[in-house]
């Protein structure tokens, strides 16, 4: 309750400072929309935002799947051989200061209008760099009394990447993905503003905003903030359940 409540009661005041606001400034929709207005809007869309959330989550699901694979393998072989890591610590920065808005429009007109590919390669890229530089670094940071054992065993590079260096780097990779599970939505809701299907979250935002329907939009982005959330949340849960020791040791 010490680390729940505050944070809650902080949002709460928040929210009524934000109605307040609104109702007694009487501040036009289209500046800010007032918190129950977002709310009348968010019960009565509800199917519809359930239905846009489920989506883009699809989307950036997949791409942080396939970008995490992709940032541990190439941090494994990156640890493993020497020049690989010179080459690709500049590449992964390189892909890293790609926006998405530069990137997103180039990847849906190479593929059919009505594809989800781009919007989940899009979500792998930006999801890559902190899986791949948190892993690195945990790859790197091994007790030299296990290295020196690993080598009493005659141990290859690949089975000491595997057995002791890979295990002692998952606070770091989960690092990398707390942070990745958030980019994750976000750059799949923004990859949503430039084209293609129009069923995500991204596209509704722009839609209702269009149509100048401003408490619809704010649902649309109140649906994608939880979104976001329920990715954080489940992959502090995978954390728990991979590394229950240090649970109990934070505890």
């Amino acid at each position: 309750m010490r680390r729940i409540l505050p944070p809650v009661l902080a949002g709460l005041l928040a929210i009524v400072a934000w109605q307040l606001t609104v109702t007694l400034g009487r501040i036009a929709p289209f500046i800010l929309p007032a918190p129950s207005a977002i709310g009348a809007e968010l019960v009565e869309q509800r199917r519809n935002v359930w239905e846009a959330a489920v989506a883009s989550g699809v989307n950036a699901l997949i791409g942080l799947i396939g970008g995490a694979i992709a940032g541990v393998l190439l941090a494994m072989v990156a640890t493993r051989f020497r020049p690989v890591a010179e080459v690709s610590v500049p590449f992964a920065a390189v892909i890293n200061a790609l926006p998405i808005i530069a990137l997103a429009p180039i990847l849906n007109n190479m593929f059919e209008s009505t594809s989800s590919i781009p919007r989940r390669l899009v979500t792998a890229i930006i999801v890559f760099f902190p899986v791949f530089l948190n892993t690195l670094r945990g790859l790197r940071e091994v007790d030299p009394i296990h290295q020196e054992l690993m080598h009493t065993y005659a141990a290859g590079g690949w089975t000491f990447t595997r057995k002791v260096r890979l295990p002692g780097a998952l606070p770091y990779v989960f690092t990398g993905l707390r942070q990745a599970s958030s980019l994750a939505v976000i750059a799949a809701v923004v990859a949503e503003y430039f084209g293609g299907l129009q069923t995500g979250l991204g596209s509704r935002i722009t839609s209702a905003a269009a149509f100048t329907a401003y408490p619809r939009a704010w649902a649309y982005v109140v649906g994608a903030c939880l979104l976001g959330l329920a990715f954080y949340l489940t992959t502090l849960l995978l954390e728990r359940l991979a590394m229950p020791w240090r649970t109990r040791l934070i505890a």
